[in-house]
């Protein structure tokens, strides 16, 4: 069987490597194909997929160095096969350098490259000898190829962070980044405590190791789950899978009872399932049917009637909601680069160049979409990523050229990151550096980036806005209007 599961990983990986699919979905579609296989075997996959595409930088850097083929110029199969050896004998103590190589031969020989059999031997064989003497790149010398190759993290990408924090923080970044990710499970903000005590001790009784958060009360890690979908409770709409910094945006929000809440990007619908949880009218909306029919299946599962769904554009304008809604969440299209822990084909589906095409899509649909906010009423902007042109620079689009005043988030926060968030400021000073996008003490204090490896969850940004109850004649945005 061990045989096979390693044939099973080669074809998923092949398939992420023509990007046929993403590598959470993919991944976890392939462990619900085999989710017979034992606890062991199915880790063992789970393990051996997730593992060789995320070091793949890394991996690629030691086979160059043996193999009189490059990496870029062999033929694909063979390609992920040395990836896939090389990471178990690398990263998995339990499995034999011997047996590694063995295997590795045999697949090639089975998949129709028998004709390369002596050079996957002689390519794994030479690294498994060298394994406890190969080097780094100097990090004096090469700092940047040096976190690129240890993080197996794309240059450009931690360039930008170096730059912008410095290195001690941006290797505490990367190593957030490459920690285990355990599931992110929510339990219904209503439940009953003695409800959510029962259904834990029924996930511990399945294998499952549960962590509370120390955010969010609300919220747990999972370790060791191959299924959320099976678990006690899911079926049930008692819990779903939403990390705590996602949580954390709708509580920044402070939804009221009663309110409206206007959703804009919403899928897979996360905030829209916790706001209606908290009282609130939500109307969520995405803009294919294929991510409506997601958040769906979502609020029928959680029985969340308060949630009505639809599909429109984020780029329209619709002249119906405009000033109608107490609330409004703008969690647009991102980067990612705050989740490629989880999603660990992002970093290298990310594009440099593609960057301002990206930011002003988000700013096209903060232009489409603020109106729907009431005077006085809030506009909550997220993303999950790590990158200012993206974050600060649209706090400062907003408080500077559209009706909105920055608010305080401490009020909304948990007390427990109060700490988080005054620590940066004097941490980056103390590194000698400055905010690439600086922002005044009033924005500063309206937003939050949550950064892998200091935070528990993923790498998001959160900011509050409130619109203006009176807006002058003068203003930026209505200039623009009247052209």
């Amino acid at each position: 069987m061990w045989e096979n599961i390693r044939e099973i990983a080669l074809d998923a990986l092949l398939t992420l490597e023509k990007q046929a699919d993403y590598s959470n979905r993919l991944i976890g579609n392939v462990l619900n194909k085999y989710d017979y296989l034992p606890g062991r075997e199915k880790a063992f996959l789970k393990r051996l997929m997730e593992g060789t595409l995320e070091r793949r930088i890394e991996l690629d850097y030691w086979l160059n160095r043996v193999s009189s083929v490059p990496v870029t110029k062999m033929k694909p199969l063979i390609r992920e096969l040395l990836r896939m050896s090389l990471y178990q004998m690398l990263y998995m103590d339990g499995v034999p350098d011997s047996a590694v190589c063995n295997e590795a031969c045999r697949i090639a020989v089975k998949r129709g490259f028998g004709g390369l059999k002596g050079f996957v031997n002689g390519v794994l064989r030479n690294l498994a000898r060298q394994k406890g003497t190969l080097p780094l790149p100097d990090e004096r010398k090469e700092p940047l190829r040096y976190l690129s190759v240890k993080y197996s993290m794309p240059e450009w990408i931690a360039a930008g962070w170096l730059e912008e924090y410095g290195m001690q923080i941006t290797e505490t970044i990367l190593e957030g980044l490459m920690k285990v990710h355990p599931v992110s499970l929510r339990f219904r903000w209503d439940l009953p405590e003695e409800t959510r005590q029962k259904l834990l001790k029924e996930f511990s009784a399945q294998g499952a190791v549960c962590r509370q958060s120390g955010i969010l009360p609300y919220v747990y890690s999972l370790e060791g789950v191959y299924g959320v979908e099976k678990l006690p409770g899911f079926a049930q709409g008692l819990v779903t899978v939403q990390d705590v910094t996602s949580a954390l945006a709708v509580e920044a929000a402070g939804i009221c009872p009663g309110d409206f809440v206007v959703d804009v990007c919403a899928a897979p619908g996360g905030k829209s399932l916790l706001a209606a949880e908290k009282g609130a009218k939500v109307l969520s909306r995405d803009r294919t049917e294929e991510k409506a029919e997601l958040i769906r299946q979502a609020a029928c599962r959680m029985r969340a009637d308060g949630v009505q769904v639809q599909v429109y554009d984020g780029r329209e304008t619709d002249q119906d909601l405009l000033g109608r809604a107490d609330k409004v969440f703008l969690d647009v299209p991102c980067s990612g680069l705050g989740v490629m822990g989880r999603k660990r084909d992002i970093k290298y589906r990310a594009d440099k160049e593609k960057l301002p095409a990206l930011e002003a899509l988000q700013r096209q649909i903060v232009d489409a979409s603020w109106r729907y906010v009431k005077p006085g009423g809030i506009l909550l902007y997220s993303t999950c990523t790590i990158n200012p042109g993206e974050n600060e620079a649209m706090v400062k689009y907003l408080c500077e050229t559209l009706p909105f005043e920055p608010e305080d988030l401490d009020p909304f926060l948990p007390r427990e990151l109060a700490a988080y968030r005054e620590q940066f400021p004097a941490l980056l000073e103390s590194r000698g550096k400055a905010p690439r996008i600086p922002l005044d003490e009033r924005q500063r204090r309206a937003c939050i980036q949550f950064l892998p490896g200091f935070t528990e969850g993923d790498g998001f940004f959160i900011a509050r806005f409130r619109r203006r109850e009176s807006e002058k004649e003068s203003e930026p945005w209505q200039s623009r209007e009247k052209t």
